[in-house]
């Protein structure tokens, strides 16, 4: 009768002792869970993605771990328990080997962000805009508006090209004129047509130089800064209208030409 009523004691005690680690682990990690997020609020520049993700996977660590305290008050073996689950997680690991380089890429990506949204990026073959990042993909919109899903592992592989990181971009153009212009001629017009479009910055000055003789022309270099957002209107813009000034000042812009001599001693 005593055994029996002691039996009863303990096994109250142990339920107690369960609930009380049970109810403070489910504190813990709660409290763990907000302190991750906030840092994620306080860290602008840090993606909230990356702190909800680890955020939840420390809640459910504490959560697994006041688990195995709880069976291990009952009397149950947990050593066995969980060699068996490190078991399983290595089997899951390799057969979902892919999905997890995704996921480790996605968290280095978000951590790192070498890209956010928004940004005009090259990466992997792909070229086009940032539309989201994942824990597992990356999505880009193409500048013909076709949507193409990256795995992040492929992305964190390769070599990435941002666009949009920096404010200000250099604008290379090339333009050949023929032997016979005027280089001082040439280079004032092309002065010319950058000072007129308001968008090409003056500083730094812009870069109009002869670069190449080549075999049918005279290669001017044109090197002017803008800002990143009107890149491709001003180079669009500068090609115009450097082939109408040069019209209006008739300068002639050459075009290859090729010779064919017959050999074979044919008339006619």
């Amino acid at each position: 009768m005593f055994e029996e009523l002691n039996w009863y004691v303990q096994l109250g005690l142990n339920v107690l002792i369960a609930a009380a680690i049970l109810i403070a682990a489910l504190w813990l990690s709660g409290f763990v869970k907000k302190r991750i997020t906030k840092l994620g609020l306080i860290y602008e520049e840090l993606d909230d993605t990356l702190f909800l993700f680890l955020a939840s996977l420390a809640k459910y660590a504490i959560l697994a771990i006041a688990i195995v305290f709880v069976l291990s008050r009952f009397g149950i073996q947990t050593t066995s328990l969980v060699a068996l689950l490190g078991v399983a997680g290595l089997a899951i690991g390799l057969a979902l080997q892919g999905t997890l380089s995704n996921l480790a890429a996605g968290v280095m990506l978000l951590g790192f962000r070498p890209f956010k949204i928004g940004d005009y990026i090259d990466v992997g073959g792909h070229s086009g805009t940032v539309k989201a990042i994942t824990l597992f993909t990356t999505e880009i919109a193409t500048p013909d508006n076709i949507q193409i899903i990256i795995p992040n592992g492929d992305i964190w592989a390769s070599s990435i090209r941002n666009y949009s990181h920096y404010d200000h971009r250099r604008c290379d153009i090339v333009i050949g004129v023929s032997y016979d212009t005027d280089l001082k001629k040439a280079e004032t017009v092309l002065r010319k047509v950058i000072e007129a479009d308001a968008r090409a910055l003056q500083e730094p000055e812009p870069f109009v130089k002869v670069t190449n003789l080549g075999d049918s022309s005279v290669d001017f270099t044109l090197r002017v800064w803008v800002t990143a957002g009107e890149y491709a209107n001003l180079k669009f813009a500068l090609l115009q209208a450097i082939k109408e000034e040069f019209d209006r000042e008739e300068i002639d812009i050459p075009y290859p030409t090729s010779v064919h001599i017959d050999i074979s001693g044919n008339k006619g």
